[in-house]
């Protein structure tokens, strides 16, 4: 069975066969994808762009993209074919939301247009939705900054083999192209429009690293700030006084269409306007449940002091999310509840000594939705947040009250480090700034600066989790190691350094 997205071959227009068989060599430059797993479906996805930089390269027609699904590399074993329409409202991206496969199986995938084949990409069913046993490969990654480095850590990420790779925020950065930077944005400026989203898109396509892990593992996907403006907050930009309201409008419209044109999601991602819909949940067997966030949509503007982020009508999620998000973790079946949120949710107290210091845009930022949370937590299975946002590795407990240092720890929190953001840090000096904080923050477990991700192997027992860095993101190559072990126990909140 076909998802909305694919259907049996159709007669074209003239236009549409007239494109078919005159496409480009390169016409699959940003190479495959897929995402979003379920325990018979597989989005799968590609974007046909020979001219990736300038737009795409394409004629203004429908494209059709046929799709083969096979259970063998060598596709001797196709199990689904079908075709797509690359259609040029939404860059000729296509989206095949495939059914009808079997849980827990390994399955390969490769498009064709116009006479061209795209490079083969592997992906991964979830396991059966009963299924109480074995074991979930997840890779968290976020935050990948095009001219702070190379997206060296997907290299060590793909020898990993993941499951699912995670990706919770700030796959690219809208910031201005700077001479200086190891490799420069393309374009002359920020982003604002579809044209320019989409070029900035394609150009972090092009990283070889993202582009074979892309290839390698299914991706479940949210975006932060960067995608779309710094620290924007619903419908509110970092500037207001540079950017009206119906010109940030007009830029969110931009920035999402460009975001679900390039993620392997589902047809409930398409955009409307300056909205898209990308809080979800998804189900691996009974070992996990994974609840996919969006920290940025809905939540009120950020405070500016302390009395403001107490305020009890700030929100981060909004009204229904919320209740979406406690309903999810309540009636779960699951041994883990993960969450998915793009900012840290333990506190960060900057300020040596006495007093406290936050970040606003983060959870510190609204706190009585925050404790609500960790309050709730104490009926939950075995809750684990999974962060970017920060640049830096922090595995914290989750506290119910951070006011209280004697509280109760209900759960755990691990922030992944970049990618690539920030670059290569000066350790020397990023100890000397935050190591005098770490008695204002007993719930740190580990605070590191290296560049990478975080790898967990999650079973009913216990979750693994290893911080995977690299030595430098400054060349294309880089020698990749395990910084820290950690464990969670079922049934016992917290985490430890092994």
């Amino acid at each position: 069975m076909l998802g909305a997205a694919a259907s049996a071959q159709l007669w074209l227009p003239a236009t549409a066969r007239a494109a078919e068989n005159s496409l480009p060599e390169g016409v699959f430059s940003l190479g495959v994808a897929s995402g979003d797993p379920l325990p018979d479906g597989i989005v799968l996805w590609t974007r046909l762009a020979p001219d990736p930089l300038n737009g795409g390269g394409m004629p203004d027609a429908v494209v059709p993209v046929q799709f083969e699904l096979a259970e063998d590399e060598r596709f001797r074993k196709v199990v689904r074919r079908g075709t797509a329409q690359a259609r040029p409202e939404y860059g000729h991206s296509v989206h095949v939301d495939v059914r009808g496969l079997r849980p827990g199986r390994r399955y390969w995938y490769r498009f064709r247009a116009g006479g061209r084949i795209s490079p083969v990409g592997r992906t991964r069913t979830a396991p059966h939705p009963y299924s109480s046993g074995g074991d979930l490969r997840l890779a968290l990654a976020s935050c990948q900054n095009w001219q702070h480095g190379y997206f060296t850590p997907y290299a060590d990420m793909l020898a990993q083999d993941p499951d699912v790779v995670l990706f919770v925020g700030d796959y690219i950065y809208e910031s201005v192209p700077s001479a200086t930077a190891l490799r420069r944005h393309e374009g002359t400026g920020e982003p604002y429009t579809l044209a320019q989203y989409r070029n900035r898109y394609a150009q972090y396509r092009s990283d070889p690293d993202l582009a074979a892990m892309h290839a390698g593992a299914p991706f479940v996907v949210t975006f932060d700030d960067h995608e779309v403006d710094n620290d924007f907050a619903g419908e509110i930009p970092q500037d207001p006084a540079k950017q009206p309201h119906d010109a940030f409008e007009a830029r969110l419209a931009a920035a999402y269409q460009a975001y679900y044109e390039h993620m392997p999601v589902r047809a409930t991602a398409v955009p409307t306007g300056a909205h898209i819909r990308m809080y979800r949940r998804l189900e691996f067997g009974r070992l996990a449940r994974l609840n996919v966030l969006d920290t940025r949509q809905y939540r009120s503007d950020q405070a500016t002091s302390q009395a403001g982020a107490m305020d009890p009508s700030l929100t981060m999620l909004g009204a229904a999310q919320k209740q979406w998000l406690l309903d999810g973790l309540h009636d779960s079946p699951a041994r883990w509840n993960l969450i998915a949120s793009q900012i840290m949710m333990a506190e960060t107290d900057l300020l040596v000594g006495e007093g406290k210091q936050w970040f606003y845009d983060a959870w510190d930022g609204y706190q009585a939705e925050r404790n609500q949370f960790l309050k709730e937590f104490r009926s939950v299975r075995n809750p684990v947040v999974l962060t970017g946002d920060r640049h830096l590795t922090m595995v914290s407990d989750l506290k119910e009250d951070f006011a209280n240092p004697q509280s109760a720890v209900v759960g755990a929190e691990f922030v992944g480090t970049s990618i690539s953001s920030n670059g290569d840090q000066d350790q020397d000096a990023f100890r000397r700034e935050w190591d005098p904080r770490r008695a204002d923050n007993p719930h740190w477990k580990l605070l590191d600066a290296h560049r990478g991700y975080h790898l967990f192997d999650i079973r009913r027992d216990g979750i693994d989790a290893q911080v995977r860095v690299v030595d430098t993101v400054r060349r294309p190559t880089s020698t990749p190691s395990t910084l820290a072990r950690l464990r969670l126990e079922a049934g016992r909140p917290g985490v430890e350094v092994v």
